[in-house]
């Protein structure tokens, strides 16, 4: 009994002494914003206009997509109290920034700290020598204003959020501590792992400092333990029998845990989490990890969400990654920058490789001020990092050469004599990677691992050309991967008719059979309809799982996103590429990755957006159903039309289609399959059929429903003379609240546009009451129909159970 009390004792002891060596505070609360470009901290502080805010935050939330032309690209002040009872002596009190967006400077108690350039990587400020005791001021001026000396160019397709865009932390540590601890695993096989550390010690180095340096096993077993003296920089190496190795369904991960002693006291400690695996790219041929070959099913990721712009919370981060994983990917593309921690960790954790990048993108090469920049910022990314083992690649940037900052930016000798430089600059930091770059077809002997670009079935050509398009750039390029494929989609829009795979419109079924059109730029003729979509993505994939010396690929992009460049998009500055909408729900391309990619046993019912259709008596249609079971039964109106068992050479849908007559009126399909246990998983939706056609569009109706939350949604729907739905409108359409609340807008979403093309002839928004409103007063109009209005009656305080 003594024996066990002893033991709960120590345990204690070390879990408070562990608890007392290194302090680390959030930060993200209570700051206040000024929205002046100021330029120094006593003008700020002079004016009155102070807000709160809390962190991550950005000016641009909202303005990058609301209806006036242009985003804030200015600077910003941001101002929080730090009070210290007593500033010890014996510490040092560090703040670092996750992410400030894209130029900063930071003071304390009105005195420069430190400036920092690159507002996609991390930084830290030592503020012990400006602080006194009691109450404190740090300030951060931030500036996401032209700046062409810093990449990424203000040319590329995508915003520069201005602000504090990630976490601020306050480091209180000793005053000889811990820092820049580097993990390599230089050797890895199934038998045998080496390990290499490589650490820093900033502060008085004397005889009576120690490190106790710790591994422990994923199951948290301490497998390696050494103690040693201290050097300024210490080196370490460790070699493991029989590790447990990081794979994407098992990514089992080991810690490192290291502790600064004073005469046996601890100082200071940090912990790391690191994996084993080793990797490889075959000339001509597969990639393999752990010595197994492993086809690359990728995706995009942008950094930013529905309403919060780039200024994204942790468990938001989270939760990207953890549906990219539930679509079943195993590589996502970091583009075009590295992102927020919380992203590698999840990587890290779920399993998932990582292609990082530079954000070099677009711009050209710039002067010797720009060439400093950019280095330093590959040298942020890898050394921050490093550590990751779901990180692979290195990317030196993307589409560079396109439309030069500087003059001559674009010269290809110039370009390729700096990307050598970042080339071997990359080797240098870590050579156990590889570097790659997309889209730049000068540089492809250059980096390890090259993209050209191939957007079959959308920018040029048609999907069906996708194979003999990657066939090409396989036999050409030693390390090909395939970066970006894929097209916009609107939520909610379908045809009976979308462009076929080899890029052919057919003629309308309703009147006499013409001559097809050949369509040369989806992208810029064709409809937009989800349907077309999920037909390129199920040939792509089709494609891409049977070809068995491919390395593999990555779908632009997981959710839609913002861009300057794109103004009168179906959702306007909305990139529309995305298997999610920017708030992340999924659109039906995003159950065709699924049903190639998941082990999640699902069905989906192509579409659950697509539930009025038309078209003649005795017409059939072809209903797709997406699956990863063996085998689905399908039911219409309650009657077998039979099962089909899935095969991923057929096309569509693997083989899981039927000719469907539909009956006129209400029409239910249930697709019903069975998991490897026997457990029954079944879809259903409803589809109301018409066998007449719509005549010209008359009136917009409108109409609402009352959300969970107590918002409205409020419905705007084209209806020709006897109030038909006019499946085939898609013209743009504009909301207006005039009294009684306030449209939900700003948000660049199907739900959160005020001017918004319609989807097979309807559209909605959501709308938030006033509290004391006496109803709701909604308009909605556009150049063709001069105004519908819709009178809501007080349904204050109603919320949906």
């Amino acid at each position: 009994m003594y024996r066990q009390l002893l033991i709960f004792i120590l345990i204690l002891h070390g879990a408070v002494s562990m608890a007392l060596e290194r302090e680390q505070t959030n930060l993200n609360d209570n700051w206040q914003y000024l929205e002046k470009a100021y330029l120094s901290c006593h003008e700020a502080n002079l004016d009155p206009m102070w807000t709160m805010v809390s962190l991550p935050h950005s000016w641009n939330n909202e303005d990058v997509v609301d209806m006036i032309p242009g985003y804030r690209r200015d600077a910003s002040w941001y101002k929080k109290m730090l009070k210290f009872k007593e500033v010890k002596k014996n510490k040092r009190y560090l703040i670092y920034f996750e992410g400030v967006n894209i130029t900063s400077e930071v003071y304390v108690n009105n005195q420069l700290v430190t400036k920092h350039i690159g507002g996609y990587l991390g930084f830290e400020a030592d503020i012990s020598d400006h602080l006194v005791d009691g109450m404190n001021t740090l300030m951060v001026r931030v500036d996401n204003g032209y700046n062409r000396q810093v990449i990424p160019s203000q040319k590329s397709d995508f915003f520069i959020y201005g602000g504090i865009t990630r976490d601020v932390w306050l480091r209180e540590v000793s005053e000889t501590y811990l820092s820049d601890l580097k993990i390599s695993t230089p050797q890895v096989s199934q038998t045998k792992a080496k390990v290499d550390l490589k650490l820093t010690i900033k502060g008085n180095i004397d005889a009576d400092k120690s490190v106790q340096v710790s591994i422990k096993d994923p199951s948290g077993k301490v497998v390696f333990r050494q103690s040693s003296k201290v050097g300024n920089s210490m080196e370490l190496s460790f070699e493991l029998a029989n590790p447990e190795l990081w794979e994407i369904d098992d990514p089992n991960l080991y810690k490192v845990e290291i502790e600064l002693l004073k005469k046996g006291k601890a100082m200071d400690f940090i912990t790391e989490t690191y994996g084993y695996r080793w990797f490889e790219f075959k000339d001509h041929g597969p990639f393999y990890l752990n010595g197994e070959r492993l086809l690359l099913r990728g995706t995009h990721r942008h950094e930013e969400h529905a309403g919060v712009g780039a200024a994204m919370s942790n468990q938001l981060h989270r939760k990207d990654i953890e549906m990219i994983k539930e679509m079943g990917a195993n590589f996502v593309r970091l583009g075009h920058y590295p992102q927020d921690p919380e992203v590698y960790k999840a990587c890290d954790e779920l399993g998932i490789l990582v292609w990082d990048e530079l954000p070099w993108c677009r711009g050209g090469v710039g002067d010797d001020t720009w060439k400093t920049n950019t280095k330093h910022m590959l040298k942020e990314m890898i050394l921050q990092n490093y550590n990751h083992p779901s990180v692979i690649i290195w990317s030196l940037g993307n589409e560079i050469y396109w439309l030069p900052d500087f003059e001559n930016g674009d010269n290809r000798e110039n370009m390729n004599t700096f990307l050598r430089e970042l080339n071997d600059l990359a080797h240098e930091l870590d050579a156990g990677r590889k570097t790659a770059i997309r889209k730049y077809y000068e540089g492809a002997d250059i980096v390890d691992v090259f993209s050209p670009s191939i957007w079959s079935g959308w920018y040029s050509g048609s999907y069906k050309n996708y194979e003999n398009a990657i066939r090409k750039s396989h036999a050409k390029y030693p390390h090909f991967i395939h970066m970006e494929y894929g097209g916009s989609s609107m939520v909610g829009r379908h045809t009976e008719q979308p462009i076929t795979g080899d890029g052919i419109i057919n003629a309308d079924e309703w009147e006499e059979p013409i001559n097809q059109v050949a369509v040369q730029n989806i992208a810029k003729n064709g409809d937009w309809s989800e349907n077309y979509i999920v037909d390129l993505f199920d040939w792509h994939l089709m494609v891409s799982e049977t070809q068995d010396q491919f390395i593999g690929n990555a779908q632009w992009a997981f959710k839609d996103f913002g861009t300057p460049l794109r103004p009168e998009n179906d959702i306007p500055y909305m990139n529309q590429k995305g298997l999610t909408d920017r708030a992340g729900n999924p659109k039906d391309a995003y159950y065709v990755f699924k049903s190639y990619w998941s082990d999640d046993p699902f069905i989906y019912i192509e579409s659950h957006t697509w539930t009025d259709r038309s078209g003649p008596k005795g017409k059939s249609r072809n209903l797709s159903v997406f699956s990863n079971l063996k085998q689905v039964e399908l039911f219409h109106n309650s009657v077998s039309l039979g099962k089909k068992t899935k095969d991923i050479t057929k096309f569509p849908a693997c083989g899981l289609n039927w000719d469907i007559d539909f009956e006129k009126g209400e029409n239910e399909f249930r697709a019903v399959g069975y998991d490897q246990e026997g457990e029954k998983i079944e879809d259903t939706i409803l589809v109301t059929y018409s066998y007449e056609k719509s005549t010209a569009p008359e009136e917009i109706l409108l109409s609402y429903e009352l959300q969970k939350n107590g918002n409205y949604l409020v419905t705007a729907t084209m209806v020709d003379n006897v109030g038909r739905r006019c499946l085939d409108y898609e013209e743009r359409v504009y909301f207006q609240c005039m009294s009684g609340g306030e449209l939900h807008r700003n948000q660049g979403t199907p739900t959160g546009t005020e001017a918004i093309r319609m989807s097979n002839g309807k559209a909605s928004i959501e709308v938030i009451p006033n509290d004391y409103s006496g109803g709701l007063k909604m308009s909605v109009l556009n150049q063709d129909f001069k105004g519908s209005f819709l009178v809501i009656e007080n349904q204050v305080g109603k919320r949906l159970e």
